[in-house]
């Protein structure tokens, strides 16, 4: 609901896995529920994983790109401890400011549907349909 009601998003992932594969999953979701919605915009995944032994599931940014997940132009992978980068990045976004004028968001609002229709999945698999 969130990906389908807010448009334009972007994804900060500390470590990977299957938070960071259900986060980038929902531009998948919400087109098969018949939404649609642009990829996530802005991609930051900070990680001391590296492909090159497995880690990451083998999946960089640019491989969510190629899945029409993030947009390539502003994704960053971080090779880095999050413990030691996260606090330095969430302090210059704090002390920058920018955050004072944006919008408010009340996302927990977006989950309350009373009187709203939501759209059911039904997948057709040979004969069988599956709801």
């Amino acid at each position: 609901m969130i990906k389908i009601k807010v448009g334009t998003s972007g994804l900060l992932i500390i470590g990977g896995g299957v938070p960071k594969n259900f986060a980038q999953d929902t531009v998948v979701c919400a087109e098969i529920l018949g939404y649609e919605v642009p990829m996530h915009k802005y991609a930051v995944q900070i990680t001391v994983a590296d492909v090159r032994d497995g880690a990451c599931s083998s999946s960089t940014l640019k491989e969510a790109n190629s899945w029409g997940k993030v947009d390539s132009s502003c994704e960053q992978m971080v090779y880095a401890e999050a413990t030691t980068v996260l606090p330095l990045l969430a302090s210059y976004a704090y002390h920058k400011g920018s955050w004072k004028k944006r919008r408010k968001w009340q996302l927990a609002k977006l989950f309350d549907i009373q009187g709203e229709k939501v759209p059911s999945l039904q997948v057709k698999i040979g004969n069988s349909e599956i709801k």
